[in-house]
């Protein structure tokens, strides 16, 4: 019997080591779990030892660390403001580069817009384009000026005249001129409310602008140069509504119907105010100095300037350019004379720092469409030319204008054969 209890009293311990062996292994697993460095770990402490040390350091550093910062962004700032500017001056450079290359083909393509490219011809037979194409008439520019027109042009041409009350008697013969030809597109612009009314009451063609002070100032008292400035301003209007103009100042007599005698095929058709073929179309002229020796002979061409008191102008681009360049010249040059801008910029060609005009020009018979010293100085003296009977006849190289405009109606046109005799080739 007592060996039967000592052998269940071993079984029993042996089963409590068992047990004890068990937990203790499952405690060391859930602690080495828990705690993969042990419960004392002597690197954690020096970490936390330093942590406390950064952070006492940065707190005693604050005040540097924000000064730091402030200069960082106005380095920032400035940088950005730098970069805008880069950024900037590229864009100009680009549209320069963009700008250069328009102008480079920019012959081509005006060419393309007109047409077709085509292959040169055999030779002799090749013409270039002479005639530009009209604008697209816009009547939104002035809708009342439209209306006019529409009533006074004949297939969208017509004569356009400036007059304030300066030149009230020459302005009657000038219409009365027109009537008796039976020229009927014709349209006087008043730059004052008399002229307005007088030419209302002799049933002639009016038409007065809105109010601009600085136009209508102006027109009111200026003189011819002054008055002949302001047409290249306002003839703008009847191009972009689409109108051919046949421009003319007022000491001019009608002997026939011009449109009868124009050519059209150049943006500018214009009389000279040359006296024979070489003045007139243009010569070559030798200019000497002796200096130069072997050299000393150098060829010009010249040719006598237009007058811009009479001139035909059709509606397209290169006209309107023209128009608005003399515009602002005269705006600008307050002593410039009219007809010497008008003439520098339809000849004047390109050159460095400067774009001339790409404008087609034709130069009307100085025989048909005469100035007053072709006809003073050449025609009433020759028994030949005393026949012609010329289209127009312009009183431009006299200031006594009245008086020979009238003379010129007693001879072409009242058959009085002396009615020229007494005056003399020049002026007195």
């Amino acid at each position: 019997m007592a060996v039967g209890r000592r052998d269940k009293t071993a079984s029993f311990r042996g089963s409590r080591i068992v047990v004890a062996i068990v937990i203790g292994v499952l405690l060391g697993c859930v602690i080495a779990f828990l705690f993969p460095y042990g419960l004392f770990n002597p690197a954690a402490s020096v970490q936390n030892r330093r942590i406390g040390k950064t952070n006492f350091q940065i707190g005693s550093s604050s005040c540097e660390s924000s000064e730091r910062s402030k200069m960082l962004k106005s380095e920032i700032v400035s940088l950005s403001e730098k970069n805008s500017e880069l950024k900037k001056q590229v864009r100009d450079l680009t549209e320069r580069l963009q700008l250069a290359e328009q102008g480079k083909d920019q012959a081509q393509k005006q060419f393309l817009v007109l047409g077709e490219q085509h292959k040169a011809g055999p030779f002799g037979t090749v013409k270039a384009l002479r005639t530009n194409p009209t604008v697209v008439p816009d009547d939104s520019v002035n809708p009342r000026l439209a209306k006019i027109l529409e009533k006074v042009a004949v297939r969208k041409e017509l004569i356009v005249a400036l007059a304030n009350s300066n030149v009230k008697e020459m302005l009657e013969v000038w219409f009365s001129s027109i009537k008796r030809v039976g020229i009927p597109n014709y349209l006087v612009i008043a730059l004052d409310d008399h002229i307005e009314e007088f030419c209302k009451s002799n049933d002639v063609p009016v038409y007065k602008r809105d109010p601009d002070a600085g136009i209508d100032a102006v027109g009111r008292s200026g003189g011819n140069h002054a008055v002949s400035g302001l047409k290249f301003r306002i003839l703008r209007e009847f191009l972009q509504l689409g109108y051919s103009v046949l421009l003319s100042d007022v000491d001019i007599i009608y002997l026939q119907n011009p449109f009868n005698h124009l050519y059209r095929d150049s943006d500018v058709e214009s009389m000279t105010d040359g006296h024979n073929n070489m003045t007139a179309y243009g010569y070559n002229d030798v200019f000497d100095e002796p200096a130069m020796g072997w050299a000393r002979y150098a060829h010009t061409m010249r040719i006598w300037v237009y007058n811009s008191g009479f001139f035909f102008i059709r509606p397209t681009i290169p006209s309107i350019e023209l128009l608005d360049r003399v515009a602002d010249r005269l705006a600008k040059q307050s002593n410039s004379w009219d007809q010497a801008v008008f003439n520098e910029e339809l000849f004047f060609p390109s050159h460095p720092g400067y774009d001339g005009l790409h404008a087609a020009k034709r130069t009307m018979d100085f025989y048909m469409f005469m100035n007053s010293k072709v006809l003073f100085k050449t025609v009433r003296k020759d028994a030949k030319l005393k026949k012609l009977k010329p289209v127009i006849v312009h009183v431009n190289y006299h200031p006594d204008k009245l008086r020979r405009m009238k003379a010129v109606v007693e001879f072409f046109v009242n058959g009085k054969q002396d009615a020229l005799d007494p005056y003399p080739d020049g002026s007195e």
